[in-house]
């Protein structure tokens, strides 16, 4: 019995030691349940299965702004041509939702058991789902007793925080942002009192006493009252409406374009640059203390599994606190859930120790490996032929040369569809001939088929398609090969005055050639050849995976901003009589307006309208268009709603993101980060990949005794030890 029981004892520190493994590779916190029980619970909840089925209901949730009322279901927005969209009926939507919100529930009463009442109500993320879950099921319970006739869905406006709760990432870009927003209010209010000083000089300098000079004009058009002097000095700071804003004065007398250029320099130039390098500085410093949480967290679960681990090493007779058995640290890695090549990796390091017992320090070195990506390609042997010919043509298809003759044959064809793009631009469609064109897409074609076929047999199948390029390679041809054999058999083949006819949005033909572009992505596998653009490329590439906890907090503001634009605006933009044909005379209209543009797609009359809207404002090119609409057809508070909107997207989130590069950029060009991720080792290259590593040399390492500490005030576990 004592036996039994002492390996249940063990047992329990393995899988324990399993559990603090895994929460340390994915930053997680170590403060939740540990009995065997719980850490069932907590490894099925943090499975990839049960987590993708957690993102699929929060995609699915937020995707149900398209459907509902307004729904997106119409093939334009243009307010002019636009037709019924289709709604669904009462209930639809809202049973998808209830079922999601359910999942929701059940989300929260897991994590809540496993981090236990106290922990539960010291996070206030936790809170906060409990509070939104309470409230958007109130909403939804007076949307069915309404029969969905309400006129205001509070539980929209909340969606987006079921997206920001499921991301650690997220929640320390949320706090870094509103750790940041002190820094920036005070350049905020310096720009707000440079505004305010250069709209007084404007509305005291442009007060034209004649009725058609250039101060009157000026005035009557940019500074009639100070809300449109502060609106049009504002666009300016964005440099959307220059030289415009400056024209009419500027024609009278040259000396008027010191005002502007004085504002420019002072505002755009310096004061949006100072809020800029602010944003960085301050953004960086509080990302680099919360990224030093997140290697605290790393460090403590390695540590707690140290702790565990060594404990069976003590009930085998080994002195006290010597360390972890590597036979014990093998059985664990067994068990834990991690990438295939890291976790090869790890184990053979712990292999390479013998038989003797690791210390801490050795135990956290060994873990080490996980702060650098594996990049060596794993490639099947080549098929062994007997036949001296075909050894001699295996040799020959499969050396770099034959890809190098390839990229050859791309840029031809390349050049070959951007020049008979160009000749035949000044032709009419229906007089081209597309003959020689024809003949040539056939050849280029038939050689990526017999390419793919060559390399097939140089490399086997499955060699074929152990490289990512060549799968990419196989994937575009037989597209090709399909939309070319479906060509012909609809065109038949190419002949003088061939010109296959043109049925439905595009031709076979026209597909055809759509397709063939794609082959220019095969020049990106001379990248790696070339140092510079190999660091470029690199910087992109760990970007984008960068970009998820930012491109994630886009999606919250984007989305927040919708349904609010779609509450304020919906239905405000109204076709004038007289405007409504396909090609209305605008010549009564006023230049630049919205009306002459003929601007009517951007509205906020469903969700879908709604974000390309706060894209087209988001890129500031000609959104004084917008202000003024909008002010004309729903009010000058409107104005507003889109200058916290530019805010919020072009100055915070968009400096952020120049951030986010510049740190990529300025780690990548570090000289010891250049040499390890372009000259390392020919077998095996590692790099930094991911945000916590980015910052991974300046971050300081805990202390031995901070962890134990910290591990002794573990609230759900005591250690084996």
């Amino acid at each position: 019995m004592r036996q039994e029981g002492a390996k249940a004892g063990w047992d329990l520190c393995f899988d324990q030691a399993v559990v603090f493994i895994e929460d340390a590779i994915q930053y997680r916190s170590i403060n939740h349940r540990m009995d065997a029980r719980s850490m069932w619970l907590y490894r099925w909840y943090y499975s990839d299965t049960c987590q993708w089925i957690l993102s699929f209901i929060i995609f699915s949730i937020l995707s149900l702004a398209f459907i509902e009322t307004p729904s997106s279901f119409t093939s334009t927005s243009d307010v002019r041509y636009r037709m019924a969209p289709w709604n669904p009926p009462c209930g639809l939507t809202e049973g998808i939702e209830v079922c999601c919100l359910l999942v929701f529930v059940a989300d929260l009463s897991v994590k809540s058991y496993l981090v236990g009442w106290v922990q539960f109500r010291k996070n206030l993320w936790l809170l906060g789902y409990l509070l939104v879950l309470i409230v958007s099921l109130t909403d939804w319970t007076v949307s069915l007793s309404l029969v969905c006739q309400e006129p205001l869905r509070i539980r929209r406006l909340l969606r987006p925080f079921f997206l920001l709760q499921n991301s650690s990432m997220m929640k320390k870009t949320l706090k870094c942002i509103r750790w940041s927003l002190p820094e920036m209010a005070s350049v905020v209010l310096l720009l707000a009192l440079h505004l305010c000083v250069f709209t007084m000089l404007g509305m005291l300098l442009f007060t034209g006493e004649k009725q058609d000079d250039g101060q009157d004009r000026e005035r009557l058009t940019y500074f009639r009252n100070l809300p449109e002097a502060l609106t049009s000095l504002l666009v300016l700071l964005t440099t959307a409406n220059n030289p415009d804003v400056m024209v009419p004065a500027y024609s009278k007398n040259r000396a008027y374009a010191v005002f502007f250029i004085v504002f420019t320099l002072i505002g755009s130039l310096f004061l949006m640059n100072l809020l800029t390098a602010i944003i960085y500085n301050q953004f960086r410093g509080y990302l680099m203390k919360s990224l030093q949480a997140s290697l605290f967290r790393k460090r403590l679960g390695t540590r707690a599994a140290y702790e565990v681990l060594s404990s069976t090493a003590e009930g085998d007779g080994q002195p006290q606190g010597v360390g972890v058995k590597p036979q014990d640290l093998l059985q664990v890695l067994q068990k834990v859930q991690m990438d295939s090549t890291y976790k090869q990796a790890i184990m053979e390091k712990v292999r390479s120790y013998g038989d003797s017992l690791l210390s801490a320090d050795e135990f956290q070195k060994i873990f080490n490996e996980l702060d650098k990506r594996m990049t060596k390609e794993q490639h099947p042997p080549r098929p062994q032929y007997q036949s001296p010919f075909l050894q001699s043509a295996q040799f020959l298809f499969g050396h770099l040369y034959f890809d190098y003759l390839g990229n050859l044959i791309v840029l031809a064809n390349l050049v070959s569809i951007c020049a008979f793009l160009v000749i035949d631009a000044d032709v009419v469609p229906r007089n081209r001939d597309d003959f020689v064109l024809g003949i040539l897409n056939c050849v280029f074609v038939l050689y990526y088929l017999v390419e793919m076929l060559l390399k097939v047999f140089a490399l086997g199948l499955s060699g074929y398609l152990s490289y990512p390029s060549n799968v990419f390679d196989g994937l575009v041809t037989v597209i090709l090969l399909v939309l070319e054999l479906s060509t012909l058999a609809v065109y038949r083949f190419p002949h003088p005055g061939w010109k296959p006819e043109m049925q439905g949005l595009l031709s076979l033909w026209d597909m055809l050639r759509l397709a063939n572009m794609l082959i220019v992505f095969r020049f990106l596998r001379i990248v790696p050849s070339m140092k510079l653009m190999a660091v470029v490329a690199s910087t992109i590439l760990d970007l984008i995976k960068n970009m998820r906890a930012f491109g994630g907090i886009l999606v919250v503001v984007y989305y927040v901003f919708a349904i609010i634009g779609i509450n304020l605006f919906r239905g405000v933009i109204v076709v004038p009589p007289g405007n409504g044909s396909l090609a209305p005379d605008n010549g009564s209209l006023a230049c630049g307006s919205y009306e002459q543009l003929e601007y009517w797609a951007n509205n906020f009359d469903d969700f879908a309208a709604a974000l390309v809207t706060l894209w087209n404002v988001m890129v500031v090119n000609n959104w004084q268009v917008f202000l003024d609409a909008y002010r004309r057809y729903s009010g000058p508070w409107s104005k507003i709603y889109f200058v916290l909107w530019w805010l919020v997207s072009s100055v915070i989130w968009v400096n952020l993101f120049l951030a986010l590069i510049l740190e990529n950029f300025l780690h990548k060009w570090d000289r010891r980060g250049h040499l390890q991720s372009v000259s390392g080792d020919l077998e095996t290259t590692y790099e930094m990949s991911t945000v916590e590593l980015l910052f991974r040399d300046i971050l300081e390492e805990p202390a031995e005794e901070e962890l134990v500490e910290k591990l002794k005030r573990h609230p759900h576990v005591q250690l084996c030890r």
